[in-house]
């Protein structure tokens, strides 16, 4: 006989809010109230007699049995997530796979690439996501658990430290800031020359203002390579890299980007780098997937695919400067 379960919805609540230590974050996780998860963990408690939870002034701790009960639900919850991605596989029928990435890796990397995977493995759907508002580029594990459980995201491409523990991670490969512009902006004889770093004191700078962690910057370039005479704050500033870039391709300046996000451009010549100093960056882009989705051949097939062609990047001569 089956042991009777408190209300799942109450279990949910519980894993949520012990895993952040926090109310409010599950209710965010959960896309409820706080004072839901506050009445379901209320319910739980109610009906197995003892608290989980013990409540303080600033926030919340579990007590020994919500210890450890934890961790044997995070293993049920995970459990049951294989058990609808069963359900979900029939035979004969396509596969779907959910793929997070940022809007400018989505447009600039992987779509160019993607008819290959395509070709190679039409039985596998795919759902490609790149909302911004999905993912809190600062909050870390909270982003990649908020896609991966409340979003039913499979797979996550992130710009990041790859420290994600829990995960399987992989490191797709690292990157760098490079100098772009139109090869307009060279041969132009009506434009001021490009041929040295002080010359961008007579051009316009193109920055790439979106919020993320170690993207690069104007003022730390020139501070790199210890470039004077010029204002790393004036030009054209875009909240969005593919703003940034189509200015950059359009000759309205000289952007400092992400080599790899530039690569298909430089590489169908829209873009040049005028002078190959690159600025280190601290972050790479990782793949990231849960266990439960790691499980999924269709992941892993995708997973393999990313990777190989990530390592054929890495194989392959990097964006030479036209100097």
């Amino acid at each position: 006989m089956h042991q009777r379960l408190p209300p799942l919805n109450a279990l949910r609540a519980f894993e949520a809010a012990a895993r952040h230590c926090s109310f409010s974050r599950a209710a965010e996780e959960l896309s409820v109230t706080k004072a839901a998860i506050s009445h379901q963990i209320r319910t739980l408690e109610d009906y197995l007699g003892f608290p989980l939870f013990v409540r303080h002034n600033r926030g919340i701790s579990l007590t020994p049995a919500g210890e450890r009960a934890l961790p044997g639900l995070r293993a049920g919850f995970d459990m049951l997530g294989e058990a609808v991605n069963a359900m979900r596989s029939v035979p004969g029928e396509a596969e779907m796979i959910a793929v997070w990435m940022a809007p400018s890796f989505a447009t600039k990397w992987l779509i160019p690439r993607l008819h290959r995977f395509s070709a190679t493995h039409p039985e596998i759907d795919m759902r490609i996501m790149s909302d911004v508002q999905l993912l809190d580029v600062n909050s870390g594990m909270e982003a990649i658990e908020r896609l991966t459980r409340t979003h039913e995201v499979d797979v996550v491409i992130r710009f990041g430290s790859g420290d994600y523990p829990g995960y399987h991670v992989d490191r797709m490969f690292d990157v760098e800031g490079v100098p772009l512009c139109s090869p307009v902006l060279l041969s132009d004889p009506k434009r001021p020359r490009l041929c040295q770093p002080q010359d961008l004191a007579r051009h316009v700078l193109l920055h790439d203002d979106t919020d993320y962690p170690g993207r690069p910057t104007w003022a730390a370039w020139l501070e790199t390579y210890a470039v004077s005479g010029v204002n790393p704050r004036r030009g054209l500033h875009f909240n969005h890299v593919q703003m940034a870039m189509e200015a950059a391709i359009d000759g309205q300046g000289i952007l400092l980007s992400i080599d790899e996000l530039a690569r298909f451009d430089v590489g169908e010549g829209r873009l040049v780098v005028p002078f190959d100093m690159r600025l280190p960056l601290e972050h790479s882009y990782h793949v990231v997937r849960s266990e439960t989705a790691q499980q999924r051949r269709p992941v892993r097939q995708f997973v393999r695919w990313l990777l190989k062609e990530a390592a054929d990047i890495r194989d392959a001569q990097s964006l030479q400067s036209v100097n």
